[in-house]
Formats: structure tokens, C-alpha cells, sequence
């Protein structure tokens, strides 16, 4: 069965961090790029930050470039993403998504399956 499960959210106080986890199973996650996303209440879902299947490469949205580290092990069939700084617009329910191909899209229609969510509260 084919499964995409986030885990490591939480309430954190502004300034804090988490790291959320992408467990791939039922198939490899080293085939296919990886993207987070985030939607908040009343607010369309929007791109975090997606990475390479291979070299590494990464892309992050303006609103979180030098606080997020996304990251991946393909031996573990995991993906992570490392949030730092954290501020109380960065709570959402926080999703991990796959795309079947080479480019690094941050656009939610161009992934293809999607984890279930981890709920991300920044508050104090």
C-alpha cells in the first residue's frame, strides 16, 4: 500500500523549532522529488519547499529561506524537513507531497500523491 505518513509536529513557542518527517512506504521515495507544503485556516495551500530526487538540489519559499532545511534519506525512505525560527504565521497543518519527475516544482497541482498532514502550531 502506497503511503506517504508526516510525523513531528506540534505546539512550539515563537523562536522555537521541529523537525517533521515524510515516511515513504510501499514504494521508493528515491524516485521522486519531494515537496512540503503548508495550509492555514482560510488560506490556499502553498509551497514550503520541494527537493532534487538525486543531486541534491532544493528550492524554498521567500517566507521561510534561511529558517527551513528540507532534507532527505533515501536508504531510510525518508524526508524531513528541519523548521528553525519559528513564527506564529508559520502555523498550518503541514503536508509532504511526491511528483514522478526531474523538475523541482514548488506548485501543489504538479505533485502527484500527498501524505495526510501534521498540524504545525507556533504560539506562545
Amino acid at each position: 500500500q502506497v503511503q506517504l505518513v508526516e510525523s513531528g509536529g506540534g505546539l512550539v513557542q515563537p523562536g522555537g523549532s521541529l523537525r517533521l518527517s515524510c515516511a515513504a512506504s510501499g514504494f521508493s521515495l528515491e524516485y521522486y522529488v519531494v515537496g512540503w507544503f503548508r495550509q492555514a485556516p482560510g488560506k490556499e495551500r502553498e509551497g514550503v519547499s520541494c527537493i532534487s530526487r538525486s543531486d541534491g538540489s532544493t528550492y524554498y519559499a521567500d517566507s521561510v529561506k534561511g529558517r527551513f532545511t528540507i532534507s532527505r534519506d533515501n536508504a531510510k525512505n525518508v524526508a524531513y524537513l528541519q523548521m528553525n525560527s519559528l513564527k506564529p504565521e508559520d502555523t498550518a497543518v503541514y503536508y509532504c507531497a511526491i511528483r514522478d519527475g526531474m523538475e523541482i516544482y514548488i506548485w501543489p497541482d504538479e505533485y502527484d500523491y500527498w501524505g495526510q498532514g501534521t498540524q504545525v502550531t507556533v504560539s506562545s
